[in-house]
């Protein structure tokens, strides 16, 4: 009998670990670029992402080649040219919600968030602070985010040629719809 307490105990120890701990498979990042000459989106629907909202701490991984584009030269050169992605197959982003208790996980609702943290591409890290959303609603959190990185921060070189082609700033959208762990 007292096993069977135990067991229970730890059991409800961990389905409460558990409730606090959200994931996706298939979140989304993609990045545009606005010139006169060019408008250049690329397309991630394949990113992996965890939450866990008694912490405000979150992760996700893009593979970078997952990013889709319009024209397949132009997601050839992504890949070859500027991403390295045979040598660089990843992105990935750590970071944690600073103002964790203006959300109400209990409650649908939509909250502004400020998200900071380190972003990895093309094996550089760099420190990340931007506002975003999370709207909690029945079965799963949404997350969303929009923010600006510069690919020479990265150091992802872009040849004269194109540099005109391709806007200084890029502008990242990331959208992650979690869902808690041990539910499918």
């Amino acid at each position: 009998m007292k096993r069977l307490i135990l067991f229970l105990f730890f059991l409800n120890i961990l389905l409460a670990v558990n409730a606090q701990k959200y994931m996706t498979k298939n979140g989304y990042i993609g990045f545009f670029s606005h010139t006169s000459m060019e408008d250049i989106k690329g397309d991630n629907n394949q990113v992996v992402g965890a939450l866990d909202i008694s912490t405000g701490e979150m992760v996700f991984q893009a593979l970078i080649k997952s990013f889709h584009f319009d024209r397949a030269l132009m997601e050839e050169h992504f890949n070859e040219n500027y991403m390295e992605s045979d040598k660089f197959p990843k992105s990935v982003f750590k970071g944690k919600i600073t103002n964790l208790a203006s959300v109400d996980f209990s409650k649908n609702g939509t909250y502004n968030v400020t998200v900071e943290g380190d972003l990895t591409i093309h094996d550089i890290t760099n420190k990340i602070n931007t506002k975003g959303m999370i709207e909690v609603v029945s079965g799963g959190i949404n997350a969303n985010s929009k923010f600006n990185i510069v690919p020479e921060d990265y150091q992802i070189n872009i040849p004269g040629v194109v540099r005109d082609k391709i806007d200084k700033t890029l502008v990242v959208t990331v959208a992650m719809k979690y869902t808690p762990i041990g539910n499918k």
